[in-house]
């Protein structure tokens, strides 16, 4: 059994994402985040405090753009499930514990970033564009939002996708 624990942490990586794909072609991320509190001491002045070391794992398209986006350094927040587990190892019993990320981010207290939006591939599954029409495309820009639904997906005349036929 394993206790899994709601979590968000700041800090900063310690080690490039290590990117991995499992047999089944999910994607996972190693990551490696560093927090240190900030003491200030009796005469008013701050220094850091030990250091607190956590191994986060990110799965599929969270793991390819946080190994696209973040490098060694980078100060990140991450929300989600702390999850320990126990094993046997050379016939001792050990704990390890890792968060595994639900979403992954920089901190922008200290500098910038830009957001871009990542395109997917259209799978065999239906895509419909929301609130777009179709026109050539040399003439209407990318659609900002696709939704992409396992089901079918029922489009009136005008090539929109009915209101009742996808819940956001």
């Amino acid at each position: 059994m394993s206790t899994k624990i709601p979590v968000n942490i700041v800090g900063n990586l310690v080690a490039d994402p290590e990117l991995t794909y499992g047999e089944s072609g999910v994607a996972h991320a190693k990551l490696r985040v560093a927090v240190n509190q900030r003491i200030q001491g009796a005469d008013g002045a701050w220094q850091d405090g030990e250091p607190v070391f956590h191994n986060v794992s990110a799965f599929r398209a969270l793991a390819e753009n946080a190994s696209n986006s973040l490098k060694k350094g980078d100060p990140v927040t991450v929300s989600g499930e702390l999850e320990f587990r126990a094993f046997d190892k050379d016939g001792e019993r050990r704990e390890a514990r890792r968060i595994v990320a639900e979403t992954i981010g920089p901190d922008l207290r200290f500098g910038t970033a830009a957001y871009q939006r990542s395109a997917r591939a259209a799978g065999p599954e239906a895509t419909a564009a929301v609130g777009l029409q179709a026109a050539p495309e040399a003439t209407q820009p990318a659609a900002p939002y696709t939704v992409t639904a396992k089901w079918p997906v029922a489009l009136n005349p005008s090539g929109r996708a009915a209101r009742t036929d996808i819940s956001l």
